[in-house]
């Protein structure tokens, strides 16, 4: 089916040492028999495969056969963590809330700014998998067409709290006694900081990083005080 287009193997690591085998002869001669059947079949097919672990171990391990890793490591594309490349997350969010708002036949308008903070302030330790089931959740449960902090599992605010609690007692945070709402808004404010300062104070490339319009940008450094620096 595939033919003169491209297959994706997700999870390779997952593959038998015997299914291993298979695909390395359809990699190498670029042909097949299907089960049951003695036709070889000729094929022009480009594969693309994804792991989330270490190949190299499981090769020292008996787990992957090492022609294969070979094989298929033409071009390697690493991709970082979630927590690594957070400027994505706006962007991430709007998609499964678009696309989950259509399946579930919600009219979600937007996130609300606690919320986005409360995401943009955790780990994310299933990557982006763990985000997408998230906010699938968050649009179940909505009732406003807004998603709030009160859509999201109890767990993912406690350990962002907890988090932002870390670098409050090392000096970058808050000081002293801050509503939730103020305690939220801080991560917001240091992202921003920090955004702005890796394009030069540039708002239009610092807008498109984060995923907003620059009037948006604009009001949120009119809001923390950050307009003076800008250009």
């Amino acid at each position: 089916m595939a033919h003169g287009g491209t297959v994706l193997l997700d999870d390779i690591d997952s593959f038998s040492l015997d299914l291993q085998v298979k695909l390395l002869r359809v990699l190498q001669h670029k042909e097949f028999e299907r089960v049951g059947d003695h036709k070889t079949i000729k094929i022009d097919v480009r594969f693309i495969v994804s792991t989330n672990q270490n190949l190299e171990k499981a090769i020292a391990d008996k787990k992957f056969r090492e022609d294969l890793y070979y094989r298929l490591n033409v071009i390697s594309i690493n991709i970082p963590p979630l927590r690594s490349r957070k400027d994505d997350l706006p962007l991430l969010v709007n998609h499964f809330m678009s696309l989950y708002s259509k399946e579930n036949h919600k009219k979600i308008k937007n996130v609300s700014d606690d919320t986005m903070n409360i995401l943009m302030n955790y780990d994310w330790p299933g990557n982006v998998r763990e985000l997408e089931n998230i906010i699938e959740r968050a649009v179940i449960l909505d009732t406003d067409g807004l998603i709030g902090s009160d859509d999201l599992p109890e767990l993912l605010v406690g350990n962002a709290m907890a988090s932002f609690d870390t670098r409050i007692g090392s000096g970058a945070g808050p000081r002293g006694t801050a509503s939730l709402k103020d305690a939220l808004r801080e991560p917001e404010k240091i992202y921003i900081l920090q955004v702005m300062k890796e394009t030069g104070w540039n708002k239009k490339k610092a807008a498109r990083k984060l995923g907003v319009n620059r009037t948006t940008l604009y009001n949120k450094l009119k809001k923390y005080s950050l307009l003076a620096e800008a250009k």
